[in-house]
Order: structure tokens, then C-alpha cells, then sequence
């Protein structure tokens, strides 16, 4: 093909056009949304941990909202692995992030790099949980270990909840760290369960104080009962794990 020829310049002006023209779904676009809400929650950690909280729960209201797209509208090709990226900055680096600037408020020198350490041992153990969930679980019906977006939620409700001392949340931390490799099955909430805790997130989100604080805690009260029970107790629709 001559290089100033027309086909030529259409193969060259196609060649600018975005990569994922034609191949992202609605779905997609709302993974993608949650990423960005992730960034933005890391960043407004060092400005004020509680908004950074509450941008996280809207990141992970976002993630729940994906996937009623995706069931809805059909996913793509590309979706699992969008979502495990997107979940490693909103539910990997940003709760991280508010476990660091919790402690930079009252800790300096060696206790804050006791932090930072929780902090990057729990980015290492979002990651490896989001490879082995899209390699491993995707359409299981369950996943295995504590899901990321569920742990992100639990140190956000928790901010929001009133913990404000760095030690009892740096070491809820390392302890959901631990809890995201393991092999406890978790099954999929029942979406009567979904569409509960969906809303209590969202009033966590716009009222985090009314009533001495009742959504945020009653937000980590329900996130921690299945954290500690759905392993054991907790069944779906059809009663399987």
C-alpha cells in the first residue's frame, strides 16, 4: 500500500482511534469509574480520612453496579480483568492509603513505618487475591478468602464508625490482610442482601453522622457478621456455598 495513497490514510487515521472502541461494554465503563473513585480516595486520604472513606464506599457502590450491568446488558471479553485492575487501586491502594493517613495523624518515625508496612502488605495481598479470583472464581458463585471490595468497605465503615486511634485499625488491617489469602469460602450475597447493604453504603456515604453515627456502624456491624459467619452460615439462593 503506497504511503500517500487514501487507504493509506484511512489505515493511519483508524490507527488514532482509542484501542477499546467497540470492545467495552456499559459495564466497563462503570469498572472504569471505579478506578478513578479509587484514585480519588487515595488522594483525599492525606487531605481528610473520613471523605476518603466515603469515596471509597461510593468506589465500591460503583463495583456492585458493574455487575447488575454485566448481568444485565452482557459483559465483555475484557470485563474480569478491567474489574480485578480497577478493585486493586479502589480496594487495594486506597484503603492503604487510609490506614496510612490514620496513623500519620498520631504516629511518627518507627510506629508509622509499622503503617506503611500493614499498608503495603495489604496492597500485595489485594493483588494476589484479584489474580487467583479471575484465574479461579469468576462465575463460581463464590470466591475464596475475604473479597477486596469487603475489606476496603470494612476499614471504611470502620473511619466513618468513629475508630480514629491508628493502633485498632492499622492491626484490623494486617488482620484482613491475612484474611484476603486464605481459603475460607465466601459466597455471593443474595441480591435482597446486596440491595440492603447497597443502601445503607449509600447512607453511610451522604449522612456518616446523623444519628451518632447509626449507618456507618450499622454498615461495619453487617459486614463484619458475614466477614466472621458467611464462611459457615451464610448460603445463596440456592443453597449452596
Amino acid at each position: 500500500m503506497p504511503p500517500g495513497s487514501d487507504d493509506g490514510r484511512r489505515a493511519r487515521l483508524r490507527g488514532l482511534r482509542p484501542r477499546f472502541t467497540g470492545r467495552l461494554g456499559v459495564a466497563d465503563v462503570a469498572t472504569v469509574a471505579n478506578a478513578a473513585l479509587g484514585f480519588c480516595a487515595a488522594v483525599a486520604a492525606a487531605v481528610s480520612p473520613a471523605l476518603a472513606a466515603r469515596v471509597l464506599l461510593l468506589a465500591a457502590m460503583v463495583d456492585a453496579v458493574d455487575g447488575i450491568l454485566a448481568r444485565r446488558y452482557g459483559g465483555s471479553t475484557v470485563g474480569p480483568y478491567l474489574d480485578s485492575l480497577a478493585d486493586v487501586a479502589s480496594f487495594g491502594v486506597a484503603p492503604a492509603a487510609l490506614l496510612v493517613a490514620v496513623a500519620h495523624t498520631a504516629w511518627r518515625e518507627t510506629p508509622l513505618v509499622v503503617a506503611v508496612a500493614v499498608g503495603a502488605c495489604f496492597v500485595g495481598a489485594a493483588v494476589v487475591r484479584l489474580g487467583l479470583y479471575t484465574a479461579d472464581d469468576v462465575g463460581n458463585g463464590h470466591t475464596e478468602g475475604v473479597p477486596t471490595t469487603l475489606a476496603g468497605t470494612l476499614l471504611a465503615a470502620a473511619v466513618l464508625a468513629g475508630v480514629a486511634a491508628p493502633a485498632p485499625l492499622v492491626g484490623f488491617g494486617a488482620v484482613l490482610t491475612a484474611a484476603m489469602v486464605t481459603r475460607l469460602p465466601y459466597p455471593d450475597l443474595r441480591v435482597r442482601d446486596a440491595l440492603v447493604m447497597g443502601a445503607v453504603q449509600a447512607l453511610a456515604v451522604l449522612a456518616p453522622t446523623v444519628l451518632g453515627r447509626l449507618f456507618p456502624r450499622a454498615l461495619l456491624a453487617f459486614a463484619l457478621a458475614y466477614t466472621v459467619l458467611g464462611p459457615w452460615f451464610y448460603r445463596t439462593g440456592e443453597g449452596k456455598r
